[in-house]
């Protein structure tokens, strides 16, 4: 039996583990993070093939030497996800739709920031959203410039005081009642989607964060066939076999808004045919390795 290495405990490990091994994938979890490791010993497992590699650089370093074996995600599609400025402008470039955006490299003066927002022709409100977190962290909405003026100085100040890799950010456009998708993408075909939605309570009360690490629900939706082929073009575009594609929906707009090189499996919302596409892709890259 093949043996996957799941470098996460969560939930998408829990959900994968059975349908994989009636599929005939062995499942096994591969610490990546918090250890105490002796280097000179040898892994006390082995492995044919990893799922994702792991989130954090140097941990993932020292697993990938200890653990010589292929990778579905390797570290360059995490990186390239991550980086979601680097995907705008990729995704730009190829004339995918994306929503209109600014990058900013720290530090910039605030001069320099109401001047490409000016040329890029951004209207008020706008979205703040710094460039490599998850799950909604530190996004705000700026109203006016004020407001983009308080969000950068308070960005400025994190910077200045934690160590972080990445001390850029977004400025964005703002979709008004947009509805928010994730497109699940393996192998280049869409095997499902959720709709990311709030409470109507959340919403009355003025909340528009989708996340549903910040309260929203996922729901298993149909997603409509323009949508599945832009977020198919998206994965192509970025050569990303297992991605999370987030999508928003605003008036006649769909554009991307982010993707994910390591998305949580929703239990029960995609495809009949989802983990027999997850399977054969696991073989297949442990085959051509």
């Amino acid at each position: 039996m093949l043996r996957l290495a799941v470098t996460t405990s969560s939930e998408t490990f829990e959900r994968m583990r059975d349908p994989l091994a009636e599929r005939g994938i062995d499942v096994g979890h591969l610490r990546a993070k918090e250890f105490a490791l002796d280097l000179s010993a040898p892994p006390s497992e082995a492995f044919d093939v990893g799922f994702v590699y792991p989130s954090r650089a140097m941990e993932g370093g020292v697993v990938a030497a200890r653990h010589d074996i292929p990778w579905v995600n390797t570290r360059d599609d995490v990186l390239t996800s991550r980086n979601k400025a680097g995907v705008t402008a990729a995704l730009s470039a190829a004339d995918i739709p994306v929503p209109r955006s600014v990058y900013v490299s720290n530090p910039t003066d605030e001069a320099s920031l109401a001047d490409a927002i000016e040329r890029a022709g951004l209207d008020y409100p706008l979205v703040v959203k710094p460039n490599s977190t998850t799950r909604g962290a530190g996004i705000a909405k700026a109203h006016d410039p004020d407001s983009l003026s308080g969000l950068v100085d308070h960005l400025n100040l994190v910077h200045d005081y934690r160590a972080t890799g990445d001390k850029s950010y977004l400025v964005q456009e703002w979709l008004p009642d947009a509805r928010d998708y994730r497109a699940m993408v393996v192998d280049g075909t869409v095997v499902g989607a959720v709709e990311r939605r709030l409470p109507e309570r959340a919403r009355a009360d003025g909340r528009w964060k989708h996340n549903v690490h910040r309260g929203a629900e996922a729901v298993g939706v149909d997603l409509p066939e323009r949508h599945r082929r832009l977020a198919e073009v998206v994965a192509d575009e970025l050569g990303i076999d297992y991605l999370g594609v987030d999508l928003l929906e605003s008036g006649d707009r769909v554009v991307v808004s982010e993707t994910n090189a390591r998305p949580t499996i929703d239990h029960g919302k995609y495809d009949d045919d989802f983990f027999d596409r997850l399977a054969a892709l696991v073989e297949r890259v442990a085959k051509n390795s």
